[in-house]
């Protein structure tokens, strides 16, 4: 298979490229009318996430109406719970809620190690259907969640600014901690393999909430399960994101992933110091893009500038807000390629 535009790829392994591959985290969402018209037609998120010709229509959008370097499947990464044995609710203002949650060892028997072709066979079929749509364009990013933030909402059931209830697990009951964390690791490692049997060219993992830990506690409860994940991972690159988790920059460097994302309030000559042997991925904040299109052009101008052309994947510290308008990012994309060529 080759792929029309593999700028992505090539960057990711540390090869040479004309120029910097741009993309977006939530690229596929909100900020697009076409995404919105699916999203109606389909009733619900999850009836969006789980129906593969509808996530497939919504993961080519960008590539079609961006010009983005690459797609991402249109999923969430609490399908993983979901397919465990724990399901949620997307509910409108609020986002996820699980209206039941894990607290002891007993619970856990409720719970089993996912089987992705069976669990979730809809995004292994989206992800088919996406690939199809692509005709070897550009990339598709498969991705999950990473296992500290999973065990956040299935001990929390619903996101929080402290996540005090997932925490007092870590210092309270580390036994069952580790043994949740296991569970969601090997569902995570079957689910990622599936997507890139389907056709993943590159996964990356979401760590959302690795700031809320101290060093002490990601050394323990985060970094161990990411590693686990980095290592079993071999069949194509893998990116690593933990945002906030500017402690852990250095020891993410040194597992075996292929690129590390930064969020914007990590320092881009710094990290290149602490991780010179990877790709870096972002990181410009996402408010960038209610500025005017001259700011934005020029903060783009400075970010590829800071980073380098080579060795680089552009894109956000975060993911896109759903009220920034298109022709906002379109400036941004655009300004990435004239930049970086």
């Amino acid at each position: 298979m080759n792929l029309k535009n593999d700028l992505l790829l090539r960057a990711a392994r540390g090869e040479k490229t004309e120029r910097t591959p741009v993309w977006m985290m939530r690229q596929a969402g909100r900020i697009l009318a076409e995404y919105r018209a699916v999203r109606e037609k389909a009733g619900s998120f999850i009836k969006l996430a789980t129906t593969p010709e509808m996530a497939a229509e919504v993961t080519l959008q960008p590539v079609d109406l961006l010009g983005v370097d690459a797609a991402i499947i249109f999923s969430d990464i609490l399908v993983i719970p979901e397919a465990m044995g724990l399901p949620y609710e997307m509910i409108e203002q609020r986002g996820p809620v699980f209206p039941k949650t894990v607290h002891t060892i007993a619970d856990l028997d409720s719970l089993h190690v996912a089987e992705p072709e069976v669990d979730l066979k809809y995004v292994i079929d989206a992800i088919k259907l996406t690939k199809d749509g692509l005709a070897n364009r550009v990339p598709l990013i498969g991705f999950a969640g990473a296992p500290f933030t999973i065990f956040c909402y299935m001990t929390e059931g619903k996101g929080s600014k402290t996540f005090s209830v997932a925490k007092k697990h870590l210092y309270a009951d580390p036994e069952f901690s580790h043994l949740l964390l296991q569970k969601i690791t090997d569902s995570t490692i079957a689910y990622l393999k599936a997507q890139i049997r389907a056709g993943a060219d590159i996964v990356q993992i979401f760590d959302s909430w690795a700031g809320i830990l101290s060093p002490e506690q990601y050394n323990v409860f985060s970094l161990p399960y990411i590693k686990q994940i980095c290592d079993a991972i071999t069949e194509v690159p893998l990116t690593v994101f933990a945002k906030g988790a500017f402690f852990a920059r250095e020891a993410i460097g040194q597992l075996n992933c292929s690129v590390v994302g930064l969020d914007w309030n990590m320092d881009i000559a710094e990290s290149r110091k602490l991780i010179p042997n990877k790709t870096l991925q972002g990181n410009l904040d996402p408010c960038v893009l209610y500025a005017s299109y001259d700011q934005i052009k020029l903060e783009v101008k400075k970010m590829v500038n800071q980073f380098g052309t080579q060795r680089y994947i552009a894109n956000l510290g975060h993911g896109v807000y759903p009220d920034t308008d298109p022709d906002k990012v379109r400036c941004f994309i655009e300004s990435v390629k004239e930049f970086s060529s």
